[in-house]
């Protein structure tokens, strides 16, 4: 079996691939088109992306590795163990690439007045500057440590700096660790000049030899490690418990202690010294990664343009973006009268996504509404949507939040909101033991004139007003009556622990929603040349789904895929994939949205959805597509896909044997995410020109005082 499936040859597997997609986000910081601090920006996501990697893909095959050994991958046929051989080698390059892509900004960085030193290029007064530093600020609050006999070696947090030391006297030899505490920003800048700064671990590695002055310090680096944080909420008979809140603080807590999967240094070690690292973690050599040039934490860089004066930061910067007035409404219009006549679609980060906010923060206080019903996976540490929503709760609306505390890594913030909620009377859902509720649905019930309407708003992406601005995603508002009476139902499903419910509309999963996508590609196989397939997502590899567009593909159709991240199908394969092209997007925004069309003109079938092409998305977790049935949404979604498919700028084509390669160059070079951006500010200009259909002056009254009680 497992040979039958790597001869496929038209898939490859799903780590490789996704490390693939890091090495485009690493390609932006490489680029010297893209301003610098934006270049900086995208190393310090590259190294996210790769630490979530390790954590949960890494983590978890470690633990299949262990188990199940035998067991075999069904795009590439390969086991845990050769997948987890594969992602190291694979990995190392990418290192050298991360630290010869640092360097280059760093430099070009200094030469712009933001220079990071070490201690030993400073001034003479610089460093006694950073000697006062050390031993009044930063002396005070460390926690430094031998490991010997008498002082057993400690649990050590991942992701945490640490200075080791191999230490000597009187022949003996002993570990000294020396953790940077969380206390200390990150970055020391020098008095007298703003753009000169050290990074608080180089000031730690420099007095390394005054903490543990009572011995030889032989050799030392800055290091930290990378747990496995693949937790999984059923383990260890967690579901028996009965308040869920309790159950995750307890996994968060596990997380914390969880096996070591990767270890990284600043600098070369001897042998001897790597013994340590080898021994006291349970790691291999091709566990341990060395980052020469860049530090093992770049969170500074969101931060570090600040130190610049604004005129010059703007040149190293992307152009500013304002999320704009959307295009379907008019300014001060209110979204939730509108929609109660026509559809509206928002489309993030273009747009903005206040209408939303101020849509719930309307139906709060609008007698007519009976009641809120909405999914929440993951949430702003600042919320506005959460205080509309208590506040609705105590005007005496039945509001029901459904939230998911197992959204990865925001689970603690979750769960503070879940409490927040249920004390302002909220009704609050935590979901199915083994499915994530990943859906993105609101529905707004209210009584109008003896009959009840509804209001549905289904999204691609989260209702986090910090990602909003960040991410690219859609949102439909409707009043469609059969859309809104499947939300009615999806939302008691909910509450009745149903997953296999009916619907008339909506698409969604566990159940429905891969089956109808099946039964949608196999309605375009039918027609042969003349069905056609557009797809925009994040990530593909669900086999059923592959197989069957490889057979869609084999019949004629043509499928134009707009794939940001894994894609665990080769496209261009003759005889298999030769009808099918996958682009990849990867700029300022992070590509969210999903869209997917079947057909064309009349018979054209058009969705939006919160769910990507992925096994764990159509059979484990809920989610919901909706369909597309106004011709101006339908009209305003073809101009995004129509972008994404034009662009020669930031647009990779993946190629049969996994590469991306860039589109050929045209005299007139097209970016979508610029494209669109000017879209936006001129829709939101021709709106603005428009006469201004305001509210009446008793709802701007009622809004005023309701802002000022804020």
């Amino acid at each position: 079996m497992a040979k039958m499936i790597w001869e496929r040859g038209y898939t490859q597997n799903r780590e490789l691939s996704w490390l693939q997609f890091n090495a485009r986000v690493l390609a932006e910081a490489e680029d010297e088109q893209v301003p610098l601090l934006e270049r900086l920006k995208f190393l310090a996501i590259f190294t996210s992306n790769l630490d979530e990697f390790f954590m949960i893909r890494v983590g978890s095959l470690t633990d299949i590795a262990s188990v199940d050994r035998k067991r075999t991958d069904n795009k590439s046929g390969m086991t845990a163990a050769e997948q987890l051989r594969a992602i190291y080698a694979a990995v190392e390059p990418l290192y050298e690439r991360r630290d010869a892509a640092f360097a280059d900004v760093d430099r070009r960085l200094a030469a712009e007045g933001l220079e990071r030193l070490r201690v030993e290029e400073l001034e003479m007064e610089e460093q006694r500057y950073i000697k006062e530093y050390f031993r009044d600020v930063v002396a005070p609050v460390l926690s430094p440590q031998i490991v010997d006999a008498h002082h057993p070696f400690p649990h050590l947090e991942g992701k945490v700096l640490h200075i080791a030391a191999l230490l000597g006297r009187k022949k003996r030899e002993v570990l000294g660790l020396l953790p940077v505490p969380a206390s200390l920003p990150p970055l020391v800048f020098l008095p007298g000049a703003e753009g000169r700064y050290v990074a608080i671990e180089d000031i730690l590695l420099k007095y390394t030899d005054r903490v543990f002055q009572m011995y030889d310090v032989l050799e030392k680096t800055v290091f930290c490690v990378t747990r496995n944080a693949d937790i999984n909420p059923y383990d260890e008979n967690f579901a028996e418990v009965e308040d869920f809140r309790k159950t995750m603080e307890k996994l968060l807590r596990q997380r914390r202690r969880m096996a070591v999967v990767r270890v990284e240094l600043s600098s070369p070690v001897s042998s001897h010294f790597a013994e340590y690292f080898r021994s006291r973690f349970e790691v291999t050599d091709a566990q341990i990664f060395l980052s020469r040039r860049a530090p093992l934490k770049l969170g500074y860089a969101w931060s570090l343009g600040e130190h610049l004066p604004e005129r010059q930061r703007a040149v190293l910067s992307d152009p500013p973006f304002a999320p704009q007035q959307p295009a379907m409404l008019a300014e001060g219009q209110s979204l939730l009268k509108t929609a109660l006549r026509r559809d509206v679609l928002l489309s993030y980060p273009y747009e903005s996504m206040t209408p939303f906010l101020q849509m719930i923060r309307e139906a709060a206080h609008d007698p007519a509404v009976l009641s809120i019903r909405i999914t929440i996976y993951r949430l702003a540490r600042k919320a506005k949507l959460v205080e509309y929503l208590c506040a609705a709760a105590e005007n005496g609306k039945d509001v029901t939040v459904l939230i998911e505390l197992r959204a990865r890594f925001d689970e603690q913030n979750n769960i503070d909101w879940s409490e927040r909620l249920e004390e302002a009377g909220c009704k609050i859902i935590y979901g199915f033991e083994y499915y994530k509720v990943h859906s993105k649905i609101c529905l707004i019930t209210r009584r109008e004139r003896g009959t009840v309407r509804y209001l549905t708003q289904v999204g691609t992406g989260n209702y986090n007003e910090k990602t909003a601005a960040q991410y690219t995603d859609v949102s439909l508002v409707t009043s469609d009556e059969t859309i809104g009476a499947d939300a009615v139902a999806f939302f008691n499903n909910m509450a009745l622990g149903v997953l296999d419910g009916h619907y008339e509309r909506l698409l969604v999963a566990p159940h429905g929603l891969k089956r109808s996508l099946l039964r949608l590609i196999d309605e375009q196989t039918a027609l042969g040349s003349d069905g056609y397939i557009l797809l925009k997502f994040n990530s593909l590899t669900d086999i059923d789904l592959i197989e069957r567009l490889c057979r869609a593909s084999c019949a004629g159709v043509r499928i134009d895929m707009i794939v940001r991240g894994i894609c665990c199908l080769l496209p261009g394969v003759p005889g298999r994939t030769e009808h099918i092209t996958v682009t990849s997007i990867v700029g300022r925004f992070l590509e969210h949205s999903r869209i997917f069309v079947f057909g064309r003109g009349a018979q054209e079938k058009m969705y939006i959805a919160s769910a990507d092409l992925m096994t764990r998305n159509t059979e484990h977790r809920v989610e919901v597509a909706c369909p597309i049935d106004s011709g101006e949404v339908r009209e305003r979604l073809h101009g995004i896909l129509d972008a994404m498919l034009r662009d020669t700028v930031k647009a990779r084509v993946l190629q049969p044997d996994g590469s991306y390669a860039k589109k050929l160059p045209v005299p007139e070079p097209t970016c979508a995410q610029v494209e669109l951006m000017q879209e936006a500010i001129q829709a939101a200009r021709a709106q603005a020109a428009r006469p201004a259909q305001r509210e009446p002056a008793w709802r701007q009254i009622f809004h005023r005082l309701f802002d000022r009680r804020e």
